[in-house]
């Protein structure tokens, strides 16, 4: 594998799962240590810096004396914060990289957590990888994306390298490309994808697994962006787009005020004549009426379903504070 990959040319790490959390016992979990030998092999012959993930302060140990050049920290270990912080010890004056995946559960306060335990342990180089979030909805993805997640990940820590790993993402090699696709329009750093010589062979996740002549391909058809400060012509263009965005953002928020008194007077009616806050049939007479405008207008119906349901809770909670403001206040 890694003399096929050193082939490609625009391979930056090899990574390799020495141990592998399983979520059953039973299940291939790696080969261990003796898989470390064989990564600083591979790296020796063809000059491809090496990764792995550790989970133990004991993989730490034996992935610096193998010479690992980065470690990575899974989503199953980032979830727990004494595990991260068992590493983070681990780490204490050592100078190697860290990638830290996001949680397995949407938590942003978990991933970030992660981040300062390892920052706070000394290391400089720090990047974040986004594999997706588990979901007990059935969807095609095997952890659903969450885009808003490692977009507010992107805000707060803009200094800070977000690689996504469509792999895990996707649990399948359909969606491998529209995903790598997806995270390099929105400005990650890099990506990680699985590959391997007999994908359907492999003892794990056999599924989302290509080989290195698909992998080159898929790298190939990927439309790389360039950054906006590149583009100086283009900057005014889109800043008199972006000024009517903020316009537009403005005038939304004042029109979302206005529906908010609309609905602290529903609260005091309701209030004055007994009524229950929640009517289901008005609302489910709004929600068919805004789904059936939104498609005519070009807009995502589900888009448009989550922004209204979120408009209709607020709704619910000035009509509350209506409903029970005298009684907060005696």
């Amino acid at each position: 594998m890694a003399e096929q990959l050193s082939l490609l040319g625009n391979i930056s790490l090899f990574r390799s799962g020495i141990w592998k959390p399983r979520t059953k016992p039973g299940m291939f979990e790696g080969v261990g240590e003796i898989g470390l030998e064989w990564l600083k092999k591979a790296k020796k012959a063809y000059g491809i810096p090496v990764t792995v993930e550790v989970a133990t302060p004991q993989h730490v140990e034996l992935a610096l004396k193998y010479e690992i050049d980065v470690l990575w920290i899974g989503a199953r270990t980032t979830s727990n914060p004494f595990s991260v912080q068992q590493i983070a010890d681990a780490l204490q004056g050592i100078n190697v990289p860290v990638l830290i995946k996001n949680p397995i559960n949407p938590d942003i306060q978990l991933w970030i957590g992660a981040l300062e335990r390892i920052e706070k342990s000394g290391i400089n180089e720090i990047g974040l990888i986004h594999r997706g979030f588990s979901s007990f909805a059935h969807t095609s993805f095997r952890n659903p994306p969450m885009w808003q997640i490692p977009i507010e990940m992107r805000r707060r820590f803009p200094e800070i390298p977000l690689i996504c790993d469509p792999s895990h993402i996707c649990g399948n090699r359909t969606l491998l490309a529209e995903i790598a696709q997806k995270s390099i329009d929105l400005d990650f750093s890099g990506i990680m994808i699985e590959s391997h010589p007999e994908p359907d062979t492999a003892w794990s996740d056999a599924q989302q697994q290509i080989t290195p002549l698909q992998l080159s391909m898929l790298l190939n058809e990927l439309k790389w962006r360039t950054h906006l400060d590149d583009h100086e012509d283009g900057f005014s263009t889109i800043h008199k787009i972006r000024e009517q965005i903020d316009h537009t953002d403005d005038e939304l928020i004042t029109l979302l005020a206005q529906r908010m008194k609309l609905s602290d007077q529903i609260g005091t009616y309701k209030k004055d004549n007994n009524i229950t806050i929640l009517q289901t049939e008005r609302w489910n007479g709004i929600l068919d009426r805004l789904m059936k405008k939104a498609s005519d207008l070009g807009l995502s119906e589900e888009f448009i379903k989550r922004y209204f349901e979120a408009v209709h809770l607020e709704s619910i909670n000035h009509q509350n504070r209506v409903m029970y403001q005298n009684d907060t206040q005696s």
